[in-house]
């Protein structure tokens, strides 16, 4: 045995694990040290919560280890791995706290966003699935392109009969939306109205996606102006994926309504035929068009991004999960 105690932490940690992630992270984390950020990962947006979205580690009654969480909707059957640091001399720590995760969470499966690419044998060996998230994206028609650098100039043809409403309140969402219980991750009510209308230091363009009078579709994007021009972001897509060929013409006239140079999208789980029958090239490791991730301040080369999840059947991972998509801020 190796000694160590594990629990779900609680409000009165706080404190603790602010010191320890900033004498053990390397830097100091804008999420456990930003209080807006904090609140809103860690105590689902209440901050009278008694209960913190971290497992922890204890030797000694000290945190040996410490994994941060965030549900992907109020039952928290569904996690995203957030923040995960040990002790670098509480050996073993870090490994036994991941074993303690389902106990802890109470989470049927675990995901995560942005993971080091080395580190994919590693989450393999635990029994996880590890890969390179997908990159789509489609080029506005133009001479000249002031943020990508593009070599080829392939824009797909598009069709169907979809058509996309923008949502300005989560009332209307609400109204119109209904999650499918069977998605993988599921994202309730709960956590579109907290993601997509009330997430701090940034906001988005969320458009219900019609086929006559109903609303399968839900994509959540963010514009952003660059370099004199605009990038459009699609961060998330929820609902009925398969359908997505259906509104190829309707992002396309989005696209082209935002003034914008491209759309790009990355996602794991989609295929990139039915990227390409909405009307989305795919950039692979090797392709000689740079579509930019970094656009505040604009760094022009392409990215990539890993992920783990432990049950990949019907997974599906979008930019904005997790904890990503968010203003990249120094503290």
């Amino acid at each position: 045995m190796s000694g160590y105690r594990f629990r779900r932490a609680a409000a009165a940690d706080r404190g603790a694990i602010i010191e320890f992630m900033n004498l053990h992270w390397g830097s100091r984390h804008p999420l456990v040290n930003l209080p807006d950020y904090f609140t809103y990962y860690y105590q689902n947006g209440d901050p009278d919560s008694e209960l913190l979205n971290f497992a922890l580690c204890l030797e000694d009654e000290r945190i040996a280890a410490l994994c941060g969480f965030i549900p992907s909707s109020r039952d928290g059957r569904e996690i995203w791995v957030s923040i995960w640091c040990a002790d670098k001399k509480a050996k073993g720590s870090g490994l036994e706290l991941m074993s303690q995760l389902p106990a802890l969470t109470g989470a049927e499966r675990m995901s995560c966003n942005n993971i080091r690419p080395n580190t994919i044998p590693f989450y393999e060996f635990l029994g996880y699935t590890g890969a390179r998230m997908g990159h789509f994206y489609r080029l506005s028609p133009r001479r000249e392109y002031l943020v990508a650098q593009v070599a080829d100039r392939t824009i797909l043809p598009v069709s169907g009969s979809g058509f996309l409403k923008r949502f300005e309140t989560f009332e209307e969402l609400k109204e119109n939306f209904v999650p499918p219980q069977n998605a993988h991750p599921f994202k309730d009510l709960w956590y579109l109205e907290r993601r997509y209308f009330h997430y701090p230091r940034q906001s988005y363009l969320v458009y219900g996606g019609f086929l006559d009078s109903s609303c399968p579709l839900l994509f959540c994007l963010r514009k952003v102006s660059v370099k004199g021009t605009y990038v459009l972001r699609l961060v998330d897509i929820v609902g009925e994926l398969a359908l997505l060929p259906c509104f190829g013409n309707a992002l396309n006239a989005l696209l082209a309504e935002s003034a914008a140079e491209y759309m790009d999208c990355y996602c794991w789980g989609i295929s990139a035929q039915t990227m390409a029958a909405a009307g989305l090239c795919e950039r692979t490791e090797n392709s000689a068009n740079i579509i930019p991730h970094y656009l505040v301040p604009p760094l022009i080369q392409n990215v990539e991004y890993y992920l783990f999840t432990s049950d990949p059947q019907g997974f599906v991972m979008f930019r904005a999960d997790g904890d990503q998509d968010r203003p990249n801020i120094e503290c």
